[in-house]
């Protein structure tokens, strides 16, 4: 059996690695969920705990569900009281390693680092993130096993006659190393186009200061979109732009090739790993030269030729997989 620990819940409400483990635990059955959200949809049946003062830095009781059967697998980097049984971490990436700088920065750390070297396994979701924990937590490669993120079967190719639309979209959080700014200066540069962001929030006034100035009338934020709705963006969008210097697995860049959404990115840490030859992998952040690709995109065959690939490419990547992938590594230890 599975006790799989939910703080990632009480962390934050959406995100890649709240994706990961409802994907994982929607496809499990012999588990035990333990939950600090009444209202949690990750499981049939949590088990309810109370939330205690730091709860996110401590560890988990699960005396009254361990036995020689029972496996530990947390959704953010904790450990069990109890290290009888084998213990597993998912490690998605080393953003706050790269960027991030202080006491946050020491504290996920070390706590990361904590989780890392008192488990069985390790599940890294690239390569890339594998060549990164060897770099700031070294530990036996063979504890490292890598399972792929997947990509919901919500996203797909709408039968549609319409032509897509002058819409050039953006994915996730801005901040930092996901070069929010280059986005609006790359499509500042594309007169006939537009620029559509979904999630990240609400712009702030530094954001609304650059897109005002610089796309006055061409930008709109989407909200924080379903699947569903998401799926409909990609299919009638120019292309995804997600310049982002660091990604742990970049989910966004699959969502959009299986929705016929050609991708312009760069060719830098997980990146080429996960979009393969299917992408417009540009080698360093020049706003030029995104723009370039993005505007190479109007040439018809061209597009189909890298919509075509990322249809293809994308079928690399599936929760099935990913879910079958971790079982794997279960069963591995038990």
């Amino acid at each position: 059996m599975i006790i799989y620990d939910g703080i990632i819940e009480k962390l934050q409400s959406g995100g890649g690695v709240t994706v990961v483990f409802n994907e994982l635990i929607a496809r499990s059955s012999n588990y035990k969920y333990i939950s600090y959200d009444e209202k949690s949809k990750f499981a049939i049946n949590p088990v309810l705990r109370k939330s205690r003062l730091l709860e996110r830095y401590l560890n988990v009781n699960v005396d009254e569900y361990s036995n020689e059967n029972t496996l530990f697998h947390s959704t953010y980097y904790r450990l069990p009281v109890q290290k009888e049984n084998p213990i597993i971490t998912t490690v998605h990436d080393f953003t706050y390693e790269k960027f991030n700088k202080g006491l946050s920065s020491w504290v996920h750390s070390w706590q990361k680092n904590k989780a890392i070297n008192n488990s069985d396994k390790i599940i890294c979701v690239s390569e890339n993130t594998a060549q990164d924990l060897l770099k700031y937590c070294p530990i036996n490669e063979s504890k490292i096993e890598i399972v792929h993120n997947g990509v919901s079967d919500d996203y797909y190719v709408l039968k549609s006659d319409k032509r897509y639309s002058n819409e050039v979209v953006f994915v996730g959080a801005r901040s930092g190393y996901k070069n929010f700014s280059a986005v609006i200066d790359v499509v500042a540069l594309c007169p006939n186009l537009s620029l559509s962001v979904v999630g990240g929030g609400v712009f702030n006034k530094a954001e609304l200061s650059l897109l005002n100035n610089k796309l006055p009338g061409r930008f709109k934020w989407l909200g924080r979109l379903s699947n569903q709705e998401l799926n409909e963006v990609y299919n009638r969008s120019y292309c995804l732009l997600y310049p982002s210097s660091y990604e742990g697995f970049g989910i966004p860049v699959i969502e959009a090739m299986r929705s016929g959404c050609p991708v312009v990115a760069l060719n830098i840490s997980s990146i080429p790993e996960v979009a393969g030859s299917a992408a417009l992998l540009i080698e360093y952040l020049d706003i030029n030269l995104l723009a370039e690709a993005v505007k190479s995109l109007d040439n018809s065959s061209y597009r189909e030729k890298y919509i075509q690939a990322g249809l293809i490419n994308s079928q690399r990547f599936s929760w099935d997989r990913c879910f079958m992938e971790t079982q794997k590594v279960y069963r591995s230890l038990s």
